[in-house]
């Protein structure tokens, strides 16, 4: 059973007389639980190709399926709704808001249903503990360390039970020890939680931890 589909995805930018042609008929799948690691040299189209299945960016032609839903179907309301329910983002630059606590950071996806229900307190607490941030729960990103603000970025990625986690370069601004760590860690509650994950880096060693490497090249996935 396939879950997540691409189907001849290409992808160009206007650049003057000669466009840019970022991704060239991609095509794979996912099946639950399943996991794919991008590789690839800078500028293949690997974080445009994530921004087109998570629905940030549509492709020029060919078609994404998540559960059978395009996440570019249907007007912007629509599309930020899939986006909240069923996509979990981790980006190499963590994305945390400084003005709110740990916690308050996990909670975010949740500021879309309206108000925040019990239960996701409880899980968002939960999360952070999961994590080994349990007692920063109230501290700011400004008293966490590099490390630490990656952590509450995978638990808000986590905490809607999103089907698909897409990390960008997750562990791009750590030290090896602190990657694998994270890397580790995004991994086993991904499989504890029975999602898919699809990541980008750099990193042979992270890439070796979550498996499935696909290379792009070109805007071209290799076999």
């Amino acid at each position: 059973m396939v879950v997540l589909e691409l189907d001849r995805i290409t992808k160009i930018f206007p650049a003057g007389a000669a466009p840019l042609r970022v991704l060239d008929d991609v095509s794979l799948s996912l099946p639950p639980g399943g996991r794919m690691v991008i590789m690839g040299p800078s500028g293949s189209g690997k974080s445009t190709l994530l921004s087109i299945v998570g629905g940030l960016e549509p492709p020029t032609s060919g078609r994404v399926t998540l559960d059978g839903v395009d996440p570019h179907a249907g007007g912007a309301a629509a599309r930020a709704a899939f986006r909240n329910r069923r996509v979990g983002f981790v980006f190499q630059d963590h994305q945390l808001l400084d003005g709110c606590t740990a916690l308050d950071n996990v909670l975010l996806p949740a500021l879309a249903t309206g108000t925040i229900p019990l239960d996701l307190v409880a899980r968002g607490t939960r999360l952070l503990e999961r994590v080994g941030l349990g007692p920063r729960l109230a501290h700011p990103p400004a008293m966490l360390s590099g490390g630490e603000r990656q952590r509450v970025a995978v638990a808000r990625a986590l905490l809607l039970s999103p089907r698909l986690i897409l990390a960008d370069e997750p562990t791009g601004q750590l030290d090896s020890h602190t990657a694998a760590e994270i890397t580790r860690l995004l991994v086993d509650l991904i499989e504890e939680s029975g999602g898919m994950l699809m990541m980008v880096t750099h990193d042979p060693a992270v890439a070796a931890v979550v498996g499935g490497v696909r290379q792009l090249h070109d805007g071209r996935l290799e076999p």
